[in-house]
C-alpha cells in the first residue's frame, strides 16, 4: 500500500524543463506553417511532420546537456529589480551588469529566441536544409516557452504558494482537454523590425499574467473538496492522480481564454520570426530543397535523467 500511495501521488503530465508539454509544443509549430505567405509555406509544409516532431528536441536536450534548461525561462523576480525594463534586453550589456553566471541562474530564453533566430538566418542563407528544420523547431519551442506565464517567475511550478502542480496544469492538462474548444490562426505572419526586442515584449506579457494563474487557482481551490478536484487514471499501468475534468473545467472558465490566447499568439509569433528570418537571409529559393524525411540524429531520453528542472 505503501508504494501505491507513491504512486498515485504522481501527476499524469510530467513536463522536462520547458513550457506547453510535448503535445502543445507539436501543435504549435504544425499551425505556424499556416500563417506563412505562400512561397516560404510551400516548403514549410513539405516538412510539416519534421518540423512539428521536432518541436520537442529542445525538450529532449535537458536530459543530455546541463546548458539547455536555462534556455527555457526566465525568472524575471530573480533580479531584484524594481521592474523587467531594468533587466538589459542586450545580452552585452546583460552580462556586464549581472555576470553570465547569474543570468544563467536566471534563465536566458529572450536571449536564446535571438540566438536561434540569428542561427536560422544563417541556414537560409546557407540553404542547408537540416539546419532550417532544426532551428525552426527550437526557434519555435523558445517562443512558445516564452508565452507561458509560469516560465517567466520562479514560482514557476506553485512550490512557493502551495500550487504545486500548477506548471503542467495550465501548460499541458488544459490544451490536451480542451485544444478542439480553441481557434488558432488569428492572422498571418508579419515580417519582425527588431527580433530581440520582440522576443522581450512576449515575456513581458507573459510575466503580466503570472498572479493571474496563480490567484484564481487558488481562489478555485477553497470551492472545491480535495476528491472534487482529483481523479485517477490509469497509465502505463499506474494509478495516476491528475486534476479531475470538473476541476479541469473550472479552471479553464476562470481564465477566460488565456492558454488559448497564449497558443494562439505563440503560433502567430513562430511564424512570423520564420518569415522574418527567412526575409533577412534574401528571401532564398526553396522550391528546389529535397524534403528530409529521416532525422540523422534522433534524441533518445530513455533511461536518462533531466539534467534541468522538472515541473510535475
Amino acid at each position: 500500500m505503501k508504494g501505491l500511495s507513491i504512486i498515485i501521488s504522481l501527476f499524469i503530465i510530467f513536463i522536462i524543463c520547458s513550457s506547453w508539454g510535448f503535445f502543445a509544443h507539436k501543435k504549435i509549430n504544425e499551425y505556424a506553417v499556416y500563417t506563412l505567405p505562400p512561397t516560404l509555406a510551400s516548403f514549410y509544409k513539405k516538412n510539416i511532420l519534421l518540423i512539428s516532431s521536432k518541436a520537442v528536441d529542445a525538450d529532449k536536450r535537458c536530459y543530455i546537456d546541463s546548458l539547455e534548461s536555462p534556455r527555457h525561462y526566465i525568472d524575471i523576480d530573480d533580479y531584484n529589480e524594481p521592474s523587467i525594463d531594468s533587466i538589459p534586453i542586450h545580452w552585452t550589456k546583460a552580462k556586464e551588469k549581472y555576470q553570465e553566471k547569474q543570468l544563467l541562474l536566471n534563465g536566458i530564453v529572450p536571449w536564446q529566441i535571438s540566438f536561434s533566430y540569428h542561427k536560422l538566418v544563417k541556414a537560409f542563407k546557407f540553404k542547408d536544409i537540416r539546419q532550417i528544420i532544426r532551428h525552426s523547431a527550437d526557434l519555435g519551442h523558445y517562443i512558445g516557452d516564452a508565452h507561458v506565464p509560469l516560465h517567466t517567475t520562479k514560482n514557476y511550478n506553485g512550490q512557493l504558494t502551495n500550487q504545486i502542480g500548477i506548471h503542467a496544469f495550465w501548460e499541458s492538462r488544459l490544451p490536451e482537454m480542451f485544444v478542439k474548444e480553441y481557434s488558432f490562426i488569428k492572422g498571418p505572419a508579419k515580417f519582425i523590425e527588431d527580433p530581440l526586442h520582440t522576443s522581450w515584449n512576449i515575456v513581458k506579457q507573459s510575466n503580466l499574467l503570472v498572479d493571474s494563474v496563480l490567484a484564481l487557482e487558488k481562489q478555485l481551490d477553497k470551492s472545491f473538496s480535495k476528491h472534487q478536484k482529483y481523479s485517477f487514471i490509469e497509465r502505463n499501468n499506474l494509478l495516476i492522480r491528475t486534476y479531475s475534468d470538473e476541476y479541469a473545467r473550472a479552471y479553464h472558465t476562470a481564465l477566460n481564454g488565456m492558454v488559448e490566447k497564449r497558443m494562439a499568439s505563440a503560433i502567430q509569433q513562430v511564424g512570423s520570426f520564420w518569415y522574418s528570418a527567412w526575409v533577412e537571409a534574401g528571401q532564398p529559393d526553396l522550391k528546389n530543397l529535397q524534403k528530409v524525411t529521416i532525422d540523422d540524429q534522433p534524441l533518445d531520453i530513455n533511461n536518462k535523467k533531466n539534467m534541468g528542472r522538472e515541473e510535475l
